[in-house]
């Protein structure tokens, strides 16, 4: 009798204990599918976010790329063909024809006519250049200034409300920006061309070897953006649209590399030029090398900062307050000289007869030097 109570207790027990595993295994499959949910819940909710980040990213570039389109086809609009001679044509497909034809670019930079471009193409200054505008008219331009050294000129054509481009700061210009060509490679029958590419480095110097003498061309921006003859004279700009620099030169042996004068330099002159319709250019009458350069040109300088004279007219000021071949031009007034690019964007917001101060190295030792300005 006591054995069958004790069993009856245990099977009561028993019971109870799958019970409760039953509840308790219950409850784990209701958190487990709570958890799983939770999971796919999440999982869509992330499949979502990132669709539509997705969605919104392509809208981004569709939005920037319509952008750029826009930027683009606004500064085309300011971009010029510039021959040498009259009615020269629409194509140049025959062996150094755009150097024959003297076929380039330019770009207008004021809505009253003033052109910048290359000397090499509009020819120096005071001579006459044709131009022909996007809506395909012809005019006679005006060299109103050029600087050969530079490769840079100035032209005039007597039309107003013409639609111009904005000046960007070279300066401010970075390794690896993208920036965009626009010209008239090979001829006018592919003018207003557009390439694009980034800065592939700034404050390059190059050697150009013509009628055996050497010429070098200093603080240049070089860019892989494709530049071909008739390129020569563009407007290189960055992705607001403004010009950052103007075409000018490429490595024939190889590919990818071209270079594009600072339009910093030239930014003074326009200004006056829009200012007073004049520029009375001021001169130093002197020639200096940055020091990247001054190994090639004096192997024993030791240059670590300024600029070194190489050249001194000798009919000018400078050379009459005795400066000399081998100086080093580290101010002028308070201005720190680094560059030939500096000290010539200083001068260029100078006249004829200001007077200037020079702080000079010489013998490593430092010297002033004061010199009125001549006119060029």
């Amino acid at each position: 009798m006591y054995k069958c109570k004790k069993s009856s207790k245990q099977k009561l027990k028993n019971l109870a204990l799958i019970f409760v595993i039953m509840v308790l295994t219950s409850i784990s499959s209701i958190f487990c599918y709570k958890i799983y949910e939770g999971i796919q819940i999440n999982t869509y909710e992330t499949q979502g976010t990132e669709a539509t980040k997705t969605i919104k990213s392509i809208e981004t570039m569709k939005e920037q790329g319509k952008e750029i389109t826009e930027v683009i086809e606004k500064v085309t609009s300011c971009v010029v063909g510039i021959s040498k001679i009259k009615n020269a044509g629409s194509t140049i497909f025959l062996k150094d024809g755009a150097s024959q034809l003297g076929l380039g670019t330019g770009v207008i930079v004021s809505e009253n006519g003033y052109i910048l471009s290359n000397e090499h193409v509009t020819g120096s200054k005071y001579s006459n250049c044709y131009v022909t505008l996007e809506n395909g008219r012809n005019y006679t331009a005006n060299v109103v200034w050029s600087d050969s050294s530079l490769d840079l000129s100035i032209c005039k054509i007597s039309v107003k409300n013409l639609p111009y481009a904005n000046l960007g700061d070279s300066s401010n210009v970075h390794v690896g920006e993208q920036v965009y060509a626009i010209g008239n490679p090979i001829g006018y029958e592919f003018q207003r061309t557009v390439t694009s590419g980034i800065i592939s480095a700034t404050n390059r110097t190059v050697r150009i070897d013509e009628n055996d003498q050497s010429v070098y061309m200093e603080d240049l921006i070089q860019t892989d953006a494709t530049i071909n003859p008739g390129n020569s004279g563009g407007p290189l700009i960055n992705l607001d649209g403004n010009v950052i620099g103007i075409t000018s030169v490429k490595i024939t042996s190889a590919e990818g590399i071209g270079f594009a004068v600072p339009i910093n330099i030239t930014k003074p002159i326009i200004e006056l030029y829009m200012k007073e319709d004049k520029f009375e250019e001021a001169t130093l009458g002197i020639f200096a090398y940055d020091k990247n350069i001054i190994p090639y040109i004096d192997k024993k300088a030791e240059v670590t900062q300024g600029i070194y004279v190489g050249q001194i007219a000798l009919d000018s000021n400078a050379a009459k307050t005795g400066l000399k071949i081998g100086d080093v031009i580290t101010k002028i007034d308070d201005l720190k000289i680094n560059k030939m690019c500096d000290l010539r964007c200083y001068i260029y917001t100078k006249k004829p007869g200001d007077e200037v101060n020079l702080t000079i190295l010489r013998n490593n030792k430092e010297q002033q030097v004061k010199v009125t300005l001549g006119k060029k």
